[in-house]
């Protein structure tokens, strides 16, 4: 099952906010949500509002936290703010406010059963086993030097 949340117009620009999800990558969301506070950086907040809501989703449907794995995590860029500050002179000095829109897909984590589990990783050992073997070979016949009779 997937459980998905978003947040739209967050006033943090999409790079800032990209910088901070690279560190979710290998995490899982309550561990994300433990460390997010202490990353220093104010774009993990809005990306620690959005998990807890994605995860508080899949608790409404019975799925325990634990379960789940960030399936993506995606952060587009949303409009922007057209502003001006004061320059010298009279003039208008133009700048834009950025905005992004967050997305959190988390997915439940499917167990295998440890006999399944076993056969894999007896399959793909023989599979390796098997290649090694062929490879052997061609180096062999490779390295097999001719002799050329002189007459």
């Amino acid at each position: 099952m997937e459980f998905k949340a978003t947040q739209k117009y967050v006033l943090t620009s999409p790079k800032k906010l990209r910088e901070v999800s690279v560190l979710l990558k290998n995490l899982s969301p309550t561990d994300a949500i433990d460390r997010l506070p202490f990353v220093g950086k104010r774009a993990a907040e809005p990306l620690r509002k959005v998990i807890m809501t994605a995860i508080a989703n899949a608790k409404q449907k019975g799925v325990s936290d634990s379960q789940l794995v960030f399936k993506e995590v995606q952060i587009t860029e949303g409009p922007r703010l057209k502003r001006f500050m004061a320059g010298a002179r009279g003039r208008a000095k133009p700048y834009k406010k950025k905005m992004s829109h967050i997305r959190i897909v988390l997915a439940t984590q499917e167990l295998k059963s440890p006999s399944t589990e076993k056969k894999e990783s007896q399959k793909v050992r023989s599979e390796k086993y098997e290649k090694k073997d062929e490879t052997e070979n061609v180096k062999s016949v490779k390295s097999v030097k001719v002799k050329k009779l002189d007459k």
